[in-house]
């Protein structure tokens, strides 16, 4: 009889997060739980002296693999064992549960039980937690590494090459004069405008949901291998081979159905829409048949170094929390410079940065319209720090001043009527016809933040 084997690692974003301030530290720690997830099933099998076939699926902190019945007190006691490492190199934080059941009966059942295993072991109280000795291994090598091995003699479990090493698809910005991976603050440096550095994170809407609606562990196999695949292989092409984003963005992870990737602003914005545009171009050729949405859209958040002494980890964190924030008010979205916007919407702000930006540099007009035309929104706080030169006030109760003064920065003596219909074009998608309210549409919101950074404003309060 053949059993399936389930493993699972919990913890992983408290791992991450307890980084610190060193960025090569998160980079490495994030990048090390991604290949931990592949290399354990194939070291069990080896272990095992079984074929390396009989793995069904690794990524993302998870594996699925099929062995006989008879081995399974020795992959448990072995599992037992590494479990131990893992949280030792982890100083607590990871944990590794496996969930076992015989291949018997109809994939939904087999694999609800699998879950209802994992769901008991994760509510069950850590008692390797305060029994670890805590041990710390050099997280920084896999920021630059292309291949792992796993060793169980080393802490931590992985030694970055060795023998048989598993490659890895990675892609890591490098500073101008050596083999050192770039700073955040050094890639925020080589952004076009504003010198802003940020983190992208991704994630497949209801992937889980996807996978639970397979008929079968070869539909469940298949559907996640063609996905984490997707990620590995086109992340790296937005990164590596898109323009000039091979020197402006470092990928800190793909998973599953998730990636991160750090970076200058401007090119994180463009990998962004690359993703999305493939992404969809995969669900609708994997996902024709399928019915309902789940798994055939993508959600993003795209966090900035709002301040000088912002890190890695909070900025990745900041990331996250802004994600959640977009799958819970809208799949299909990205959070970007205060608001959520359908992709739909992205591709409209991008329309109006053009226009905002054409002003300024095929014109001549002031740049300092850009902070007039913020002045229209009606929340106190501006998203990047910058000061807006009217106060609500002023513009309620003396709206004719205000557009006055606006129509005099954006004066461009002899631009010809060329530039009357931009300009004509740009103040109608804000302002209404009582000329003194605002366009509350979030798409004009981000296109003005967009259009500031890249015309370089560094303004503070």
């Amino acid at each position: 009889m053949q059993v399936f084997l389930q493993g699972q690692l919990l913890g992983i974003e408290q791992f991450v997060e307890s980084a610190g301030a060193d960025f090569r530290s998160l980079a490495g720690r994030r990048r090390y739980v991604a290949v931990l997830g592949e290399l354990l099933p194939r070291a069990l099998l080896r272990h095992l002296g079984l074929a390396p076939e009989l793995l069904g699926y690794a990524g993302g902190g998870r594996f699925l693999i099929e062995i006989p019945a008879e081995t399974r007190p020795v992959a448990e006691s072995w599992l037992g064992g590494i479990g131990t490492g893992i949280s030792a190199g982890s100083g607590g934080r990871l944990r590794l549960i496996v969930a076992i059941t015989e291949n018997l009966g109809d994939w939904s059942d087999i694999r609800r039980r699998l879950a209802e295993g994992a769901a008991r072991l994760a509510l069950t109280p850590w008692a390797t937690r305060t029994s670890v000795t805590p041990v710390t291994p050099d997280f920084g090598p896999a920021l630059t590494a292309s291949a792992a091995s796993f060793d169980p003699q080393v802490p931590g479990l992985i030694t970055w090459g060795g023998d048989e090493p598993l490659p890895l698809t990675t892609h890591t910005a490098l500073v101008d004069d050596g083999g050192e991976p770039a700073s955040p603050e050094e890639l925020g440096q080589r952004a076009a405008g504003r010198p802003l550095w940020g983190v992208l994170r991704g994630d497949v809407d209801r992937f889980s949901v996807r996978l639970r609606r397979t008929m079968n562990v070869e539909e469940y196999c298949q559907i996640a291998q063609i996905y984490k695949r997707f990620f590995e292989g086109e992340l790296g092409y937005a990164c590596a081979a898109k323009g000039d984003n091979w020197r402006k963005v470092t990928i800190l992870f793909t998973g599953a159905d998730n990636f991160a990737v750090f970076g200058a602003w401007d090119a994180l914005i463009g990998v962004a829409r690359e993703m999305q545009r493939l992404f969809q171009l995969l669900a609708d050729e994997v996902m024709r048949e399928a019915a309902g949405p789940e798994g055939k859209t993508i959600s993003m958040a795209l966090a900035l170094a709002s301040s000088p002494d912002a890190t890695l980890t909070s900025v990745y964190t900041e990331a996250g929390r802004e994600l959640e924030s977009a799958k819970s008010i809208g799949k299909d979205s990205i959070a970007l410079l205060g608001r959520v916007l359908e992709w739909k919407q992205l591709a409209e702000a991008a329309e109006l940065k053009m226009q905002m930006v054409r002003l300024v540099d095929e014109f001549g007009a002031s740049r300092q319209y850009l902070s007039e035309l913020g002045s229209f929104y009606r929340e106190s706080e501006d998203v990047l720090g910058l000061r807006l030169n009217r106060t609500k006030a002023e513009i309620s109760d003396r709206p004719w001043r205000f557009h006055r003064r606006l129509a005099r920065l954006l004066d461009a003596p002899g631009a010809g009527r060329e530039y009357d219909r931009a300009k004509a074009a740009l103040l109608g998608e804000f302002i209404r016809k009582k000329q003194a309210h605002v366009k509350l549409r979030p798409a004009g919101r981000v296109a003005l933040e967009w259009a500031r950074l890249e015309a370089g404003y560094a303004e503070k309060r």
